[in-house]
């Protein structure tokens, strides 16, 4: 057996052995050993796309919504290099990607030889661990050196402590396909009963125990962990509970919907000063908040990883692995008073949603409302997760998802696809169009491939949306070609060339009837730009003259 056969080989089994069940590859000829070993292991689930950007993101997707390892694979040069958009992700918002990349051998290295480039550290400090494997040889050692290597590189992916990606750079001589023999120096075969090396997670320290108050707030961001006993434990305490759509915290009696507007309000952001903030993920959508969260006279991070926490403004007087939030007797005058300012907001933004006809927000808040219970939404990072922020009504049985560690909108296609294809049941994606364009590759499917039983649902204004309500937008004649950035492109056209059903929305009643179906399709909802920056002012004024209303 060639040595290129039995590392990837090796490699492979031991990986399955830890738990590894996806595998994505970008075909090329360096990687031969690699995809040979993982096309050929009947425990495996391969995806095959034909760029490796799209399929970075296709196994972000898989591994955000497995919360397990998945392993990316590629050949040497630039390959390896579309790859780190999706790497990038992975580290800030801790997605365990496992990335092989194929790599000559060091004798062809800075010769100017085909297809080499430097690929040592090459997604610098956006990886957990790097390992550079070496050239594989046939000498005694070599089994045991794979094998242990694929289970530390398995478990620092893994985390659980502190999960994300970890790159192992393969350099393979020729040849690189099976020669027939299966002769070996040493035996081949990992441990009968597992993997080489069995972790063993020690238990989190004791919860940090804080005092017991009313007025107390749990807030959520993305990415956040144990989110339905931090709410329970929230809704016995008294304490409101302000969760970003990708927190997957927004749900119950005690789910304050509208707090972006309600902070945004000077009077209520001063009479509501907590007392304590416990925060739950990587809270990032709403500047009142962040605002706001500078306020609390103590502000406590749980994070699983005492070395890496979120505290974008600074504020966290405190970081835990976990936190007891105590059981308080007492009124409800603070949970109360959060409660009805919210209704009222809410009412208010409905009245405004109702009135206007088609708009983004609107689509995104009844799109929230349509999904069946059990059902998955991936959410674009720019305009579509906010205008679920600040539109979706509370409700349970939804899974929301969104690439909010980096907020690009590179991949997104690719990365709901793999997130469908790891979801046991319906799966959506409320995306804008430039984000939809950016990953149109995303739609290339081969014949052989597993198919995602996901709905794109494209709100299309013709351009970048973001900017018309960002200051840039009063710049007058250079705004629409530098930021606006129109493109004019026929989404029904494109979903033909590759032969994805399509459908086109013009009223808000058709929106129910549109997304049903089955398998992947596009649901394209033409907006008007100008129109739905009117509609979210509008929105504002609306839940700003309700508290009004209510005295603040």
């Amino acid at each position: 057996m060639n040595p290129a056969t039995a590392l990837a080989g090796v490699l492979v089994d031991e990986l399955i052995r830890c738990g590894l069940t996806e595998v994505v590859l970008a075909p090329g000829s360096r990687s031969a050993p690699l995809a040979l070993a993982a096309h050929a292991d009947s425990r495996l689930r391969l995806h095959v796309r034909i760029d490796e950007r799209s399929a970075a993101f296709l196994a972000l997707g898989l591994a955000k919504r497995a919360e397990k390892p998945v392993v990316l694979i590629c050949t040497s040069g630039t390959a390896a290099a579309n790859f780190f958009p999706a790497v990038i992700e992975a580290h800030e918002s801790g997605v365990p990607l496992l990335v092989l990349t194929a790599d000559r051998p060091p004798e062809l290295r800075g010769t100017g030889a085909n297809q080499t480039i430097d690929q040592v550290k090459l997604f610098g400090s956006a990886v957990r661990w790097f390992a550079e494997v070496g050239v594989p040889e046939e000498r005694p050692g070599q089994v045991a050196y794979w094998r242990s290597l694929a289970c530390r590189a398995y478990q620092r992916a893994a985390g659980p402590m502190d999960a994300g990606p970890v790159h192992l750079n393969l350099a393979f001589r020729e040849p690189l396909i099976p020669d027939g023999d299966s002769a070996w120096c040493e035996s081949l075969d990992g441990d009968a009963n597992g993997p080489w090396i069995r972790s063993r997670v020690a238990p989190p320290s004791a919860a940090l125990h804080i005092s017991p108050t009313r007025r107390g707030v749990l807030v959520v961001g993305d990415g956040a962990s144990n989110v339905r006993r931090y709410v329970a434990a929230a809704g016995m305490a008294g304490w409101p509970v302000l969760s970003e759509p990708s927190g997957n915290g927004r749900y119950g009696d005690h789910a304050v919907s509208t707090y972006h507007f309600l902070l945004g309000n000077q009077a209520f952001a001063e009479a509501h000063v907590p007392d304590v903030v416990v925060t739950l993920g990587r809270p990032g959508l709403s500047r009142p908040l962040l605002s706001w969260l500078k306020r609390a006279q103590e502000h406590i991070v749980v994070a699983q990883d005492l070395t890496r926490w979120p505290d974008p403004t600074r504020s966290a007087t405190q970081v835990a692995q976990a936190v007891e939030i105590p059981v308080t007797a007492g009124d409800d005058d603070w949970l109360n008073s959060w409660r009805h300012a919210d209704l009222t907001a809410r009412d208010a933004i409905d009245q405004v949603l109702d009135s206007a006809g088609m708009s983004e927000p609107r689509t995104a808040r009844d799109l929230g409302a349509l999904l069946p219970n059990g059902a998955q939404l991936f959410c674009g990072s720019s305009l579509p997760i906010r205008d679920l922020d600040w539109a979706m009504r509370p409700r349970r049985g939804l899974r929301l998802m969104a690439c909010r560690g980096a907020s690009g909108i590179d991949g997104v296609v690719s990365a709901a696809i793999g997130a469908a294809l790891a979801h046991n049941g319906p799966s959506y994606a409320l995306v804008g169009d430039l984000t939809f364009l950016h990953d149109q590759n995303g739609l290339i499917l081969g014949p052989r491939e597993p198919r995602p039983d996901l709905c794109l649902v494209v709100a299309n204004n013709d351009g970048g949306g973001i900017f018309s309500m960002l200051p840039q937008a009063g710049l007058g004649a250079p705004f629409e070609r530098v930021f606006g950035t129109p493109h004019g492109v026929d989404l029904g056209y494109l979903a033909a060339a590759t032969g994805t059903p399509y459908t086109r929305v013009e009223e808000p009643d058709e929106l129910s009837r549109a997304i049903k179906g089955d398998g992947l399709r596009i649901v394209e909802v033409r907006t008007d730009r100008a129109a739905s920056v009117a509609v979210r002012g509008k929105m504002r004024e609306a839940a700003l003259a309700g508290l009004t209303t209510l005295g603040y």
